[in-house]
C-alpha cells in the first residue's frame, strides 16, 4: 500500500507561478514507498516521462471542472537494463551536443534538429542545464526513446536519445 502526499499546484498555476520546482522538491522529499498525488487543472503530460525516468508510474483522471488527480507511485526501482541489453539498445553516442548554457527553446530546438539528421538506432547524447521536461513529449511524439538524469552534483543533466521509427 502506496501512501501519498498531496501537492496541489492549482493555487500556484492560479498566482502565475511555475510549479515544476516545488513538484521536484516534493518527490525529493518522498520516503521509501511514498507517492505523489498531483492535484492540477490540466493534465500534465509533461511530468509523465519525468518522473517515469525516475522510477514513477501514474494514473490520471479527471476531477471535474478540468481539474485532474494523478497519482505517481513508486515501482520496486526503475527497470534496470541487464549489460547486454544496455549495449544493445542504448550503443554509444554517435552525436554528442553540449548545450550547457544556451536558454530555452534553443536546447530542445538542438536536440529534434540533430535528431532529424540521425538513423533508426542511433543514439546521441546532450548534456543540459536543467532536466528538458518540454522535450520528452516532443521525442515521443517522434518516436524516440530517451533517458537520462542528472550528474551526482546536479550540475549536468545528461540526455540520451535514441532516434526510433519517427525521424
Amino acid at each position: 500500500m502506496t501512501d501519498y502526499v498531496e501537492l496541489d499546484v492549482r493555487p500556484i498555476l492560479a498566482a502565475g507561478g511555475e510549479p515544476f520546482g516545488r513538484i521536484m522538491e516534493t518527490v525529493a522529499s518522498l520516503g521509501p514507498g511514498e507517492g505523489l498525488r498531483l492535484l492540477a487543472p490540466f493534465r500534465p503530460v509533461p511530468l509523465f516521462g519525468a518522473l517515469g525516468s525516475r522510477g514513477f508510474t501514474h494514473q490520471d483522471r479527471e476531477i471535474g471542472g478540468g481539474d485532474w488527480e494523478v497519482l505517481f507511485t513508486p515501482t520496486a526501482g526503475p527497470a534496470a537494463p541487464t549489460g547486454e541489453e544496455s549495449a544493445e539498445r542504448w550503443p554509444s553516442p554517435l552525436m554528442n551536443l553540449d548545450n550547457r548554457g544556451l536558454m530555452p527553446p534553443e536546447p530542445m530546438v538542438k536536440v529534434l534538429g540533430a535528431a532529424e539528421a540521425m538513423q533508426l538506432g542511433e543514439v546521441m547524447e546532450a548534456l543540459l542545464d536543467r532536466e528538458p521536461i518540454f522535450l520528452f513529449p516532443q521525442l515521443a511524439k517522434r518516436g524516440h526513446e530517451w533517458q537520462g538524469g542528472f550528474n551526482p552534483d546536479g550540475t549536468v543533466y545528461r540526455l540520451l536519445v535514441r532516434i526510433g521509427t519517427g525521424s
